[in-house]
């Protein structure tokens, strides 16, 4: 009988993006993997930028939450 169990994997990573003009905004990231390079995560964030899903401007930074 086994008692313990496996820690799931997380489905999607939370990240908070800051614009320049003091706006904020969250970015939810479906691939853990690509969540662990920052560069990638950038690329996601200005691709939403260009669908319309996440606000235009200037990015200050891009913080993980959870």
């Amino acid at each position: 009988m086994n008692t313990f169990r496996k820690a799931s994997v997380a489905k999607s990573v939370m990240f908070v993006v800051d614009y320049a003009d003091a706006r904020r905004a969250y970015l939810w990231v479906d691939n853990p993997g690509k969540a662990s390079d920052p560069r990638a995560v950038g690329i996601i964030a200005r691709a939403q930028q260009e669908q319309g899903t996440l606000p235009g401007g200037d990015i200050a930074s891009i913080r993980r939450v959870r």
